[in-house]
């Protein structure tokens, strides 16, 4: 198959699927956006819940601000953070609904 040829996917959205599935392929990392579909959530918060430290969220939350995943507001000091793609909360749902019905 040639690559002008238009049913082919574009390299581009290739690398970024292939990025999405591997953010979603870590548990810390579905565990964070889970949480973060369900509710605005700051730092300290998903460490309690998810009993890590804070500055493992961090770094886990400042990747999945680099993919466009969350996003976050400031509120004082404190930044709150929330999701940012729908299709990848969707996807993560998708999954979920899979697992437990098997």
């Amino acid at each position: 198959m040639k690559t002008e040829d238009h049913s082919f996917l574009k390299s581009e959205t290739i690398e970024n699927v292939s990025q999405i599935f591997k953010v979603l392929a870590d548990p810390t990392r579905i565990k964070i956006l889970y949480l973060l579909s369900q509710e605005e959530c700051n730092v300290n918060h998903i460490a309690e819940v998810l009993e890590m430290s804070q500055s493992a969220v961090s770094h886990q939350l400042s990747m999945l601000r680099n993919l466009r995943l969350v996003k976050y507001r400031r509120e004082g000091k404190t930044l709150f953070y929330s999701c940012d793609d729908e299709h990848v909360i969707s996807l993560l749902k998708q999954a979920i609904d899979h697992s437990e019905h098997h």
